[in-house]
């Protein structure tokens, strides 16, 4: 009998990667997503709630996901089927290249110029507030992780809370 190569994985996007990815640990809802996107990913990744509901019926068509049991509330939750694993291999694997940086707070400070004083201070502030807790949390998840690649992340996260923090504090008064 003659056996017949597995299906070509269609290319994702990295946010369809990331939900592939946290897919591997079980069904989840669009919610559940996006909650632990926001815990898992937040200091690095940003995966919003239309972008996750937005990408699920095309992961779904696709074949990568299947709709799996129906949640509390009416939410739906996913499943990876095994061509969604293949996908998300094929995109891991390809993982070549220079990250773009994507982050509204530089952009905001590269227009900075167009607030009055007043504005600017309070935007530096409260970023420099949020920051500082984002690295005590970032700090602790750095602390308690023991696989090597995840632990790498984690102090990247802890490295760019600190560059986010220096750029705040290079802003003169």
């Amino acid at each position: 009998m003659t056996r017949m190569p597995a299906p070509r994985a269609p290319a994702v996007n990295a946010t369809a990667a990331a939900l592939l990815g946290l897919l591997h640990e079980g069904p989840m809802s669009g919610g559940q997503l996006v909650a632990t996107a926001a815990e898992r990913f937040g200091a690095f990744f940003s995966v919003t709630r239309s972008q996750v509901y937005r990408e699920l019926p095309v992961l779904a068509a696709a074949g990568l996901l299947e709709r799996g049991e129906q949640g509390a509330r009416a939410s739906q939750k996913y499943v990876i089927t095994p061509q969604g694993k293949r996908a998300f291999r094929a995109w891991v694997a390809a993982g070549r290249g220079v990250d773009s940086l994507r982050s509204p707070l530089v952009l905001r400070l590269l227009h900075a110029r167009t607030l009055t004083a007043r504005q600017r201070a309070e935007l530096v502030r409260t970023s420099r507030e949020a920051y500082t807790e984002r690295l005590a949390a970032a700090r602790a998840e750095a602390r308690r992780e023991r696989d090597p690649y995840r632990k790498a992340a984690a102090d990247f996260a802890v490295a760019h809370i600190r560059a986010v923090l220096k750029l705040l504090d290079a802003i003169p008064e």
